[in-house]
């Protein structure tokens, strides 16, 4: 029944092989063993809920391409710790002296959880009309991005010298609100770009789900 859809499936040995071997990477010698666990936590949970819901849930192509380059972001970012990514101290050399690979972050904070809320609003039919669904991811990928923000600050409050490292500001007083901002535009872009080649994924399951 699901033939034709899962012959273009990424969830293949190559989608698991690389977040397998990048998961390795990131956990052998970070600089930091408890940033690199709260930073990798979610990647792991994510792999968990894809495992379990794979065969009777399963998602569109895009969505779990988005979701493992999100993987990937954070676990660079727990291996290294967000302010200490090296490729992005060159851009701290001649910008303004931040490591902002917490930015990148941030904006696929927005940009994938938008997708993947809009892919569970769409097949669940729980709001019709693009307008007001569109307008429903935003507020979810801010709230969203505000709860992070929170955890954020409970790891600071717990640990001051771990909670530095999390929290990634490097003394930028409005670090808290550019976070939440670059989510928000995240989400947007991606409602704005991958809405249509979403569309045509959905079509494509329902007409296997229906074969």
């Amino acid at each position: 029944m699901h033939a034709r859809y899962h012959l273009t499936h990424p969830i293949s040995l190559g989608w698991i092989a690389t977040y397998l071997l990048v998961l390795l990477w990131s956990g052998t010698h970070p600089a930091d063993q408890v940033i690199w666990g709260l930073e990798v936590f979610p990647a792991i949970l994510g792999l968990v809920v894809l495992a379990v819901t794979f065969k009777r849930h399963p998602l569109t192509p895009l969505l779990y391409l988005l979701i493992l380059i999100h993987a990937v972001i954070l676990m660079i970012g727990g291996h290294y710790t967000y302010a200490d990514v090296p490729l992005f101290e060159y851009w701290a050399d001649v910008s303004d002296g931040r490591n902002n690979y917490d930015k990148v972050g941030h904006f696929a904070q927005g940009f994938i959880p938008a997708m993947i809320a809009r892919e569970i609003l769409l097949r669940c039919h729980v709001i019709a009309g693009n307008r007001w669904r569109n307008f429903f991811i935003c507020c979810f990928c801010l709230a969203f991005s505000a709860f992070y923000e929170l955890i954020e600050w409970w790891v600071a409050l717990l640990s001051e010298e771990t909670g530095d490292d999390f929290l990634g500001a490097q003394g930028y007083l409005w670090d808290t609100q550019s976070d939440m901002f670059l989510a928000l535009l995240g989400a947007i872009i991606a409602l704005l770009s991958m809405s249509r080649l979403h569309d045509q994924q959905l079509k494509e399951i329902s007409e296997a789900h229906t074969d």
